[in-house]
């Protein structure tokens, strides 16, 4: 693209996306998370001047240059249209810019155009491309959850105080919140004198998860049971966990029958 190119109308767009910046900043640098991000085949060469490739998987093609990489900050390349429509190779520029926040971390895009009406174009198609984007990182970053929920349901069995806090340590947010019919609990060590009381006044019962969990960017939710000591079914319900960016628990809120 020439440097004396125009390009005065510009799209942007800030998401959050929950995961670490370096993590996210992965998915510019490596062809394989970018062609999961894009679409088969889609590659990206992360160095000034290293080609841009985007497959859809609609067969449309999409073809840049890298301008400028600050890792794990920024990225710059250009960005048109194999076919040369609505806009040929070279004739707009895509800026992402990475922020960490509460939350994880935020993303900021500028696509500049040299034509109003094809910017407007793309206002929808980056709003779909970045939520697209949100989901494969979070994916990624939570790849474990079934194992979190496994973890969390087997805590709620550990009878001895100091390791029932140690498990929990690992697994939940300091300020971990937990809401159900019985519970209104902040804080992990409050939540660990909650199991605690429950093993007391509910002694033989043990929960399990009941079936795959389902996960969206950090929320995950899990069937359970739970089992009286004869091994016959006391209750059941679905748990609604929130996930923070390094994979622990932030909160729960059990949902009974």
């Amino acid at each position: 693209m020439n440097e004396m190119t125009a390009l005065p109308h510009r799209l942007d767009r800030t998401v959050v996306i929950g995961a670490g910046r370096e993590t996210v900043f992965r998915y510019f640098t490596d062809s394989e998370r970018w062609a999961h991000w894009w679409g088969a085949g889609s590659s990206i060469d992360a160095r000034p001047g290293g080609r841009v490739l985007i497959r859809y998987p609609n067969g449309v093609e999409v073809s840049g240059e890298v301008l400028d990489v600050a890792a794990p900050e920024r990225i710059v390349f250009t960005y048109g249209y194999a076919g040369g429509n609505p806009i040929p190779p070279g004739s707009s520029r895509v800026t992402i810019r990475l922020e960490p926040c509460e939350g994880g971390t935020k993303v900021h895009l500028s696509h500049e155009f040299a034509e109003a009406p094809v910017r407007d174009a793309h206002v929808p198609g980056w709003r779909f491309q970045l939520s697209v984007f949100a989901n494969v990182v979070s994916d990624e970053v939570h790849a474990g959850a079934e194992g979190i929920a496994d973890r969390w349901f087997s805590a709620w069995a550990i009878a001895e105080d100091a390791e029932r806090e140690k498990a929990l340590v690992h697994l939940v947010m300091p300020n971990v919140r937990f809401r159900d019919r019985f519970a209104l609990i902040d804080g992990a060590a409050e939540l660990s004198a909650h199991v605690a009381a429950s093993i007391r006044f509910m002694p033989g019962i043990r929960m399990q998860r009941k079936g795959a969990v389902r996960h969206c960017q950090g929320v995950m939710l899990a069937d359970w049971v739970a089992l009286g000591s004869d091994g016959a079914e006391r209750m059941r319900g679905t748990n609604v966990f929130v996930l923070a960016p390094d994979g622990r628990i932030e909160s729960v809120t059990g949902l009974q029958g």
